[in-house]
């Protein structure tokens, strides 16, 4: 792996320059970019996915709907089949309008406006024609979408492969230079173990940020939740299905206590009937007995539709993963301090 990355440094070089011009010609004003109206904030990364995004924007729309903010969520509805900008409902379908827009819609209904769109500035436009009284744009990926320009920025870095350790693309996963992160107002450290304070300060000291906005978060797991109305007992092998960027940690708890033999598809994977078939397949012959499906949340959105889970003689469950932020009050003062000052 590291002589493959030795080879691609050249490759990287020229991305890593061409990046870095864009960029520059949008800090000096030669590309423009559009500071949304009222109050926004993206949840982004410096590398490609698997960073842990999707649970922190739920958390700060948790956050926020509670508070009664009037909230919207703006991404561009990765692995969707269609184009353009549009509202998502809880009629849609994933391959429609994406698996994380979809999720976002289907927890919070009617308490937050839900848009798709490849050009975030367009969705903003439509946020603010369709949902005058909406007070707060929460943008899912955004960071490298220079058009438009958020109130915050959150960016959020793996434990695992914190950006201080990486490369640009394709030698690493870094969409951009590290340099990035000036653009940046707070930092959060995702898929933490638990921490000691010396660690902690260590992070803090390697990601070059200001220590007061550096937070660390990490996973809880809640209890399986089956897709319809069953409850299996003696539970000891599960066939782990994932179209997600990341499912190592998923694979690291399932295996406290299952037999796991996991089937690993791209990330946000629009899976087919054929898909299905293969997967029972592996299913009718993985472990003779005791056995269940496990998928993730986000997989839950783009699988639920499928005739075959009505099948008893096969049982899923999807994961649900909580975040759980360090100096949460902390963190929550500085979102809301930001959301309601004039």
């Amino acid at each position: 792996m590291q002589k493959l990355r030795i080879l691609l440094l050249p490759f990287s070089w020229i991305y890593g320059i061409v990046v870095a011009i864009r960029n520059w010609l949008f800090n000096i004003g030669f590309f423009k970019s559009m500071e949304i109206p009222g109050k926004s904030i993206c949840v982004g990364n410096l590398s490609t996915g698997g960073t842990g995004k999707t649970p922190h924007v739920d958390l700060l729309v948790d956050h926020f709907v509670k508070s009664g903010v009037k909230t919207s969520t703006l991404s561009r509805g990765y692995g969707r089949s269609t184009k353009g900008t549009r509202e998502v409902f809880v009629t849609d379908s994933a391959e429609s309008v994406g698996d994380e827009p979809l999720l976002y819609k289907l927890k919070y209904k009617e308490n937050i406006t839900v848009i798709v769109a490849e050009k975030r500035i367009d969705g903003v436009n439509l946020i603010h024609k369709s949902n005058p009284s909406n007070e707060l744009i929460i943008l899912d990926d955004a960071f490298q979408h220079r058009g438009v320009k958020a109130g915050l920025n959150i960016i959020i870095t793996d434990y695992n492969n914190p950006y201080y350790k990486d490369f640009i693309l394709p030698a690493g996963n870094l969409r951009e230079s590290k340099k990035g992160i000036k653009r940046a107002d707070i930092v959060i450290v995702s898929k933490c173990p638990k921490l000691s304070t010396e660690e902690m300060n260590r992070i803090k000291t390697k990601l070059n940020f200001p220590e007061q906005k550096i937070f660390f978060s990490s996973i809880k797991y809640a209890e399986l939740i089956p897709f319809y109305d069953r409850h299996d007992v003696g539970i000891n092998n599960i066939l782990l299905v994932t179209g997600i960027g990341n499912p190592t940690p998923l694979i690291n708890h399932l295996k406290k206590e299952y037999s796991v033999t996991h089937l690993n598809y791209k990330d946000h994977h629009l899976f087919s009937t054929n898909d299905i078939k293969d997967i029972r397949e592996k299913f009718d012959t993985f472990a003779s007995k005791d056995k269940i499906v496990v998928t993730t949340e986000k997989d839950f959105m783009r699988l639920k539709d499928f005739e075959a889970f009505k099948d008893n003689s096969w049982s899923w469950y999807y994961q649900p993963i909580i975040t759980e932020i360090n100096e949460r009050q902390k963190f929550n003062l500085l979102i809301d301090n930001y959301v309601s000052e004039i």
